[in-house]
């Protein structure tokens, strides 16, 4: 699976300069798509239509176009079913470290007001419900990107900084919650993140490696230092003990529970199950109502 440099892989010429911020759209190819994007800087994703699904470390995003967001740099997978009618587009603007600090530097009192009555976390992933305004900045970013021709780095620095004003003044809890978190190689942390947030999805080994942004030998060493077991092992019986128990305390249909457990296909998932409990799904389910039926009958 190739590896998507951001943005340079997508830019218009090959000799656009990436000086702090970058606006760019984007139109993704027909079929469905999945494939590896390595972040080289900060991004907003600010979606005009379609849906598409993000794998981070941190969690997993299934995105909207109702929605936009704020992404850190770093890896991610992305996978897009594009077989529907609506063509996924977007305008992404991108932007390093240097540009949030000075932003934070330039609006620092009004930024100190507001944490004074907030509690802030760090997120390496932020979302935003699209209101009026922010429908109409996108429009605005539309128009600039369809006149042909470079965005002079003022326009660049003077949208970015509407927005950000923007949501500093609507949503100042989760604006300042974004952080840019380096990505650190040995950190057990990072990959327990990356591992459980990726519990349901199908997500293969060495895309987990690559979303700890480590060698698939490294993270398997890893992982067996963290969980005393290898990675294949321990997501299969973590994935069949959800089964199980969408299968027998929710009694949730096989055919409804393959995809919930992380799996593409009901035949592969049938034989996972097999391999680990002995029975087939739906065997294992009709054991469990008798077992749930002779329970009631022996009740005084």
């Amino acid at each position: 699976m190739d590896i998507y440099h951001l943005p340079q892989d997508i830019v218009r010429s090959r000799d656009t300069a990436f000086r702090g911020i970058l606006i760019q759209p984007y139109t993704a190819p027909q079929g469905s798509f999945r494939g590896r994007s390595m972040l080289h800087s900060n991004a907003i994703s600010l979606v005009i239509s379609g849906k598409k699904t993000m794998h981070f470390a941190e969690k997993v995003v299934r995105i909207q176009d109702d929605e936009f967001h704020f992404l850190s740099a770093g890896n991610c997978l992305v996978s897009m079913d594009l077989s529907e009618e609506t063509v996924f587009r977007s305008i992404l603007i991108f932007f390093d470290n240097q540009v949030l600090a000075d932003f934070y530097r330039k609006y620092e009192k009004l930024i100190q007001t507001k944490r004074a009555s907030l509690t802030i976390s760090t997120e390496p992933y932020v979302a935003f419900r699209k209101d009026a305004f922010t429908r109409q900045f996108i429009e605005s970013l539309t128009i600039l990107t369809q006149l042909g021709g470079a965005i002079s780095e003022e326009m660049k620095q003077l949208k970015l900084e509407e927005l950000l004003l923007y949501l500093l003044t609507t949503n100042p809890q989760t604006l300042l919650s974004f952080q840019s978190v380096p990505q650190t190689d040995g950190d057990d942390w990072q990959l327990r993140k990356a591992v459980e947030a990726n519990l349901t999805s199908p997500v293969s080994i060495e895309e987990l490696a690559f979303l700890c942004n480590t060698s698939v030998s490294t993270f398997k060493r890893r992982f067996f230092r963290v969980y005393g077991t290898s990675p294949s092992r321990w997501l299969l019986h973590r994935r069949m003990e959800l089964a199980k128990e969408l299968l027998g305390q929710y009694r949730q249909k096989p055919s409804e529970v393959y995809h919930q457990v992380g799996y593409e296909s009901h035949s592969s998932f049938s034989q996972s199950f097999r391999q680990v409990v002995g029975l087939t799904p739906k065997a294992f389910q009709r054991q469990e109502l008798n077992v749930h039926q002779q329970l009631l009958i022996a009740r005084p």
